[in-house]
């Protein structure tokens, strides 16, 4: 969420940033509503100081043994009128909180502004894709193999939905534990954390209310299966005061993921390349501010490494402005090839959300112990996302005799060579 005092000094910017992040936001209602909020306290605070002055007053005429049942009156009618006021106030700043929730984050001047993915930039490149169009794409290589069925995932659950059978479901834990095996070394914490939250946590890491309808829920219990784990190892240290000294605190985790997937219609939907659940390892970061930015390349960077053990051809995207998400300030995506699709597939977005995380959810420390408590800024990455590795591993270790190789670096995970 956006600071509301910044929202009324740079309201014209605030209206600027939503356009260019294809997202809508009144910020009219919000001025008019802070005007009002505004005014009101100033009519209680004045309310208040007469309040004091008629007690003084009631206080002298009864010491005097005079008559003080006016002034006794009029202290009620003040009194029921700033209860009036309080209830007006908190109807006021409740509705203005809604409006402000609504609000995506402001991106960093280093963003391009952009529409769609076409607006991307091009950061590097790593590794030499393979220009020639496999026979086999990655459904028809893991369905010989025995690796993965998509038909009894469908009659069990519906489409978009996969088992992971034999060498295939141990490949895929393969991964999981490599992926996290390299966080811990790198200096995260191992989070194990729970599938399920409540909307408090959903609305901290900035999921509700925007994309509400992308998420899974139990309207009964008003939980929601969460969309990447991101949220609860962020809401993990949700409404605490961080020490300084521990800064940054970087979490890794892994989980499965659950997507509605309600605003993907039109978009590549078969085999792995788009699904309802999948399995991801997280990596979440508590940074101070100054420190953010630095933070965010050295998290773009750990996921190079995993790719390049891997050795699987990746490049870095920076996001622009209409691709960015509406909690994040700055999103590197990476991406491996696909020879069999011929192009680009995401595996791991990284972002920097600055403050925006941290003032939803109440995470902030104290620079030293005499100043005012700080937001700390949130970063996370995908540290990675299994379907689409699975494709490029599969797709891109195809040998001549149909066989797949299994990476060097999984050999030690999985215990086998080939597939």
């Amino acid at each position: 969420m956006l600071d509301l005092k910044f929202v009324r000094e740079n309201a014209d910017a605030v209206k600027t940033n939503i356009a260019n992040k294809n997202e809508s936001a009144d910020i009219d209602s919000i001025l008019s509503l802070d005007e009002k909020r505004r005014n009101i306290i100033g009519e209680v605070e004045s309310l208040k100081s007469k309040r004091n002055t008629v007690s003084k007053e009631i206080a002298r005429l009864k010491k005097n043994k005079e008559n003080a049942d006016d002034t006794i009156a009029e202290m009620k009618t003040v009194s029921e009128t700033i209860k009036k006021l309080d209830t007006q106030l908190s109807d006021t700043e409740t509705e203005m909180n809604n409006y402000l929730s609504k609000i995506p984050n402001m991106v960093h001047l280093d963003v391009p502004v952009g529409k769609t993915e076409d607006d991307n930039v091009f950061i590097r490149e790593w590794g030499t894709p393979n220009t020639e169009k496999t026979k086999e794409d990655h459904i028809a290589i893991a369905k010989r193999l025995k690796l993965v069925d998509f038909e009894r995932a469908a009659k069990v659950s519906g489409s978009g939905f996969a088992f992971y059978t034999g060498k295939g479901a141990k490949l895929e834990r393969a991964l999981i534990n490599f992926f996290l095996d390299n966080h811990i070394d790198n200096g995260y914490t191992e989070l194990f954390a729970p599938f399920i939250v409540n909307p408090e946590s959903m609305y901290g890491t900035g999921q509700l209310p925007k994309m509400e309808e992308d998420m899974y829920c139990s309207r009964e219990d008003q939980m929601y299966l969460i969309p990447t784990a991101e949220v609860p190892l962020t809401n993990f240290r949700g409404g605490e005061m961080l020490n300084p000294a521990d800064l940054p605190i970087k979490y890794c985790g892994y989980s499965p993921c659950f997507r509605r997937e309600a605003g993907s219609y039109g978009k590549e939907t078969k085999g792995l390349l788009r699904v309802h659940q999948f399995n991801k390892v997280e990596m979440v970061k508590f940074v101070k501010a100054d420190e953010s930015y630095k933070e965010l390349d050295l998290l773009v960077g750990e996921v190079e490494e995993l790719l390049k053990a891997l050795e699987l051809p990746y490049r870095v995207i920076r996001l622009c402005t209409g691709d960015t998400s509406f909690a994040s300030a700055m999103t590197y995506d990476l991406e491996v090839w696909s020879p069999a699709e011929q192009k680009w597939l995401e595996v791991s977005s990284c972002s920097n959300f600055e403050s925006f995380q941290a003032r939803r959810a109440n995470i902030r420390f104290k620079p030293d112990p005499k100043s005012k408590p700080e937001f700390v800024h949130t970063l996370n990455g995908s540290g990675l996302a299994t379907p689409r590795i699975m494709v490029a591993i599969l797709e891109n270790y195809l040998q001549a005799d149909g066989s797949v190789k299994v990476p060097e670096v999984l050999k030690q995970f999985c215990g086998f060579e080939t597939l």
